[in-house]
């Protein structure tokens, strides 16, 4: 019997050859030729958009050529963008400090206290008082040491509840006192009787925040020290310093009067505030 003959294998689609040509369409000389196969042509095929889509993605997201695609903003304006938003949020800040240092000052000018806020009203002074006070009875040989001291104390301020800052005050006018501190009437103040023309100092350092004229207190002048602390001088003859001038301890900024609705003869109405709240002055500068 014969032989069976072996069924020769079909070569793959996928691995069948082709062979593109490029001849002269006037001689038919051919030019270049090149072998492919379906499995190659799909190799490059797929290698070169893998290629093509990473080198897009390049140019996308690391150079300038992305300001031209839309939907992707300029590298630039997105710096600014950002900057802009630290400078929004900076400047609601400090409006918003401004806005409570101008409550502040409206409230000083005013005089109007909230119940809330009234049984805060010189607790500051109180504490530092007692603190810096103690209750000692000088014996006749230190005396004159005790005295000196008790009068240093006088003048010390406790600008906040954890921390000390001495910080001594200058008597803007020595005189008799007319009318004391007194919270309860609200009478957030001393009235110091003096002659008309008497020059008026500033108590601290500081800057003048306001200096007009107002119907009920006459001239009037508003000074902000260090450490939230306010002077206030009302009823003055006239004033010798405006608005945003720097002024020096003892420095002379106005003269005794008698101006505003409010007055009962030549004084000086001063009013010492901390932090929004009124202290007594005559715990901290001697009038006489």
């Amino acid at each position: 019997m014969a032989k069976k003959k072996k069924q020769r294998k079909q070569p793959s689609k996928w691995t069948h050859h082709y062979r593109m040509v490029v001849l002269n369409d006037d001689t038919f000389e051919e030019r270049f030729s090149l072998k492919l196969t379906r499995l190659n042509v799909f190799i490059v095929t797929f290698v070169s958009a893998i290629l093509l889509i990473a080198a897009t993605t390049i140019l996308i997201a690391f150079t300038p050529i992305r300001e031209y695609i839309p939907g992707y903003s300029d590298v630039g304006l997105r710096k600014q963008t950002i900057q802009l938003e630290q400078e929004t949020d900076s400047l609601k800040q400090q409006l918003a400090a401004n806005e409570t240092h101008y409550q502040r000052i409206k409230m000083v000018l005013s005089g109007d206290i909230t119940p809330e806020e009234y049984a805060r009203i010189d607790s500051v002074a109180k504490i530092e008082t007692s603190e810096a006070t103690p209750d000692l009875t000088p014996i006749p040989e230190d005396s004159l040491l005790r005295k000196e001291v008790s009068r240093e104390d006088r003048y010390s301020l406790i600008a906040g509840a954890k921390a000390r800052t001495n910080f001594v005050f200058f008597p803007p006018l020595q005189g008799d006192i007319s009318e004391n501190y007194n919270a309860e009437d609200k009478h957030f103040a001393v009235d110091v009787v003096a002659k008309t023309g008497t020059p008026i100092k500033a108590a601290a350092d500081g800057t003048v925040v306001f200096a007009s004229w107002s119907a009920e207190t006459g001239y009037t002048m508003l000074i902000e020290h260090a450490y939230g602390l306010i002077t206030v001088y009302k009823h003055c003859g006239s004033l010798l310093k405006e608005q945003n001038d720097q002024v020096l301890a003892g420095e002379v900024i106005a003269s005794v009067g008698n101006t505003g609705e409010l007055t009962t003869g030549p004084h000086l109405h001063f009013e010492l505030w901390s932090d929004g709240y009124p202290l007594d002055p005559t715990n901290f500068i001697q009038f006489q």
